[in-house]
């Protein structure tokens, strides 16, 4: 739903996909941090949380893992701790 619409819009999957990918690109441009002040890297980005499913099973959490943390996501949760 576009904002400040009232009603949902459907797209092609393409465009969703495309439109999910940019957003995280321009989050993930615009909160990296490669270094801290003294100098120690870290390559870790702040602005983007992912939350994981308790029913999910081990393969997709650890592939969902290695792709969150190649992108230096580090806020990385699942539901079954919570």
């Amino acid at each position: 739903r576009k904002p400040g619409a009232t009603r949902w819009e459907e797209v092609q999957l393409d465009w969703a996909m495309d439109r999910v990918a940019t957003l995280v690109k321009e989050t993930r441009d615009e909160t990296f941090v490669e270094r801290l002040g003294d100098g120690t890297l870290v390559n870790a980005t702040t602005g983007i949380f992912a939350l994981g499913g308790a029913t999910l099973d081990n393969e997709w959490n650890h592939m969902q893992q290695k792709l969150l943390r190649g992108l230096g996501i580090v806020a990385i949760e699942n539901q079954a701790r919570i």
